[in-house]
């Protein structure tokens, strides 16, 4: 039988903050995340669960004595991550804007911005590199103000602080400020309530197979129990804190690594608790019933190229899958067949052959060797990458270079037709005046009346002061013109170029 809670009475005790710190990807937030998990974890042993979004505890004595415990989520800073730092923000309760004391304000800075505003968290600014001898704070500060960041001071309730995360100067008033919006926002959970929360990252481990890394928004996760996340579920068999020790049972705010999935759970997935293995079936079941019954998002009628993605772990794809999301065309639609975690094998390569124009795409992962062989025999195209900006850039022209063309009709000059002279068969000779832009020698020509097409033609020679010349911009001038329509003056002659786009 599995455990179940000794005491079910409702106990609501304050509960430690989930911290995000976001900001420019050159700004310092790793440097700073780094500092504090160095200087702030009781035993030095901080290492992150998961490669791409960590999680750590970290043990805090305010200004005034109190000893405090934070949590920091750790997501990447890059644009293509967007996604993920979303969900980072989304499970957070407090937020810390990280900004350079050299650049200021920058594209990115207000980007995850919007991902804190999005979770409605409050925030706290970091004006970061203060030991920098180009450091400014003053116009720093009016960089803030100027993109409507409204800092304490200067006529705003932003909490802020100075700090060097090289240094460490000026961090521990920023965990002060830290700990006072958590206050402020009085975050409590019930200890005796069944666990609930959010998974962090999920990926498959070689050695230990699927894994995932959780953090606890309300009650206490005990051993003995099952925890169900999306589609997926796993005994509470084997837990750990986000030091990689073995542990019993994990309660507010507590980041903790849960080995033996039957899936690797999606990023961003809530979970719950139940008691048996029975009752995580029945959920997950009711879950795929309800999925089912959805309509299929996926309805174009143009040409479609098909794409692969492998990568380390789920984060990265979801990232990825943002990348495509970018991509706009009204001749081609992207259309993401399968993803995996784990290397691309044959598999992936037989799952792809029969399909026209497919990429298979991977991340931080490797191309087994038969899979290599197979894509050079059956011509499909693999490629793999470990730097988000490469990947974004190398997809971005592969799918336009498999868009289909098209030409395009430029118009590059205008006449009016002032007499027409003659007509032998289907080649008019005309005499005419520039309206606009530039008339050429051989160039198609539309045949306009009142604003309405009456025919095409070719321009066949063009005359002016009695001289063949190649092309006229301005004045009166001579053509002719093939078209088995009918030509008056009063007409209007658009020349124009076929460009292929």
């Amino acid at each position: 039988m599995a455990k179940k809670n000794k005491n079910t009475t409702p106990k609501i005790i304050k509960r430690p903050p989930v911290v995000v710190v976001m900001g420019h990807i050159d700004h310092g937030k790793s440097t700073l995340l780094d500092y504090i998990r160095s200087s702030n974890v009781v035993d030095g042993e901080a290492g992150g669960i998961t490669q791409h979004l960590s999680a750590y505890v970290v043990d805090h004595k305010t200004s005034e004595g109190n000893e405090e415990k934070i949590t920091f989520l750790d997501t990447p800073g890059h644009a293509a991550f967007q996604k993920m730092r979303l969900r980072g923000a989304d499970v957070a309760d407090v937020a810390i804007l990280v900004v350079s004391a050299e650049d200021g304000v920058k594209p990115q800075t207000l980007e995850a911005l919007e991902s804190i505003k999005a979770a409605d968290i409050p925030f706290i600014v970091a004006i970061n590199k203060i030991d920098k001898p180009n450091a400014n704070i003053p116009n720093v500060q009016s960089s803030l103000i100027e993109n409507e960041i409204y800092i304490e001071g200067m006529g705003g309730d932003i909490p802020w602080a100075a700090i060097s995360a090289k240094t460490g100067d000026g961090i521990p008033e920023l965990l002060d400020l830290v700990v006072l919006a958590a206050d402020m926002a009085e975050l409590t959970g019930d200890v005796n309530a069944p666990a609930s929360g959010k998974v962090i990252e999920g990926k498959m481990d070689p050695k230990r197979g699927n894994t995932a890394t959780l953090i606890v928004n309300n009650g206490t996760l005990s051993s003995g129990t099952f925890v169900v996340a999306g589609n997926t579920f796993a005994p509470v068999r084997i837990m750990e804190d986000f030091n990689g020790k073995a542990i019993k049972e994990a309660t507010l705010s507590m980041p903790v690594g849960i080995v033996g999935f039957n899936e690797i759970p999606n990023a961003g997935d809530e979970f719950s608790v139940v008691g048996t293995k029975k009752e995580a079936e029945a959920l997950i079941s009711e879950m795929k019933e309800s999925e089912e019954n959805k309509p299929e998002r996926f309805n174009s009628n143009l040409p479609v190229v098909p794409i692969l993605i492998k990568a380390d772990v789920l984060g990265t794809i979801e990232a990825i899958e943002h990348e495509l999301n970018k991509f706009e065309s009204d001749r081609i639609a992207v259309r993401v067949i399968d993803t995996g975690v784990g290397d691309i094998s044959v598999a992936d390569v037989q799952n792809v052959s029969a399909t026209k124009d497919a990429i298979i795409v991977g991340f931080n992962v490797k191309i087994e060797r038969p899979a290599v062989d197979l894509s050079e025999r059956l011509n499909v195209e693999i490629d793999t990458f470990d730097i988000i900006y490469e990947l974004s850039e190398w997809l971005n022209t592969a799918l336009k270079n498999r868009t289909p063309q098209k030409e395009e009709e430029v118009v590059s000059g205008t006449a009016k037709v002032l007499k027409e002279f003659s007509v032998q068969k289907n080649t008019h000779v005309l005499g005419g005046r520039v309206e606009s832009g530039e008339i050429k020698l051989n160039q198609p020509v539309r045949i306009m009346r009142r604003d309405i097409l009456v025919g095409k033609g070719i321009i066949k020679n063009i005359q002016q002061t009695k001289q063949d010349t190649d092309k006229i911009t301005e004045g009166e001038f001579g053509m002719q013109i093939e078209t088995k329509s009918t030509i008056a003056p009063g007409d209007i002659i658009e020349a124009y170029d076929l460009v292929v786009t």
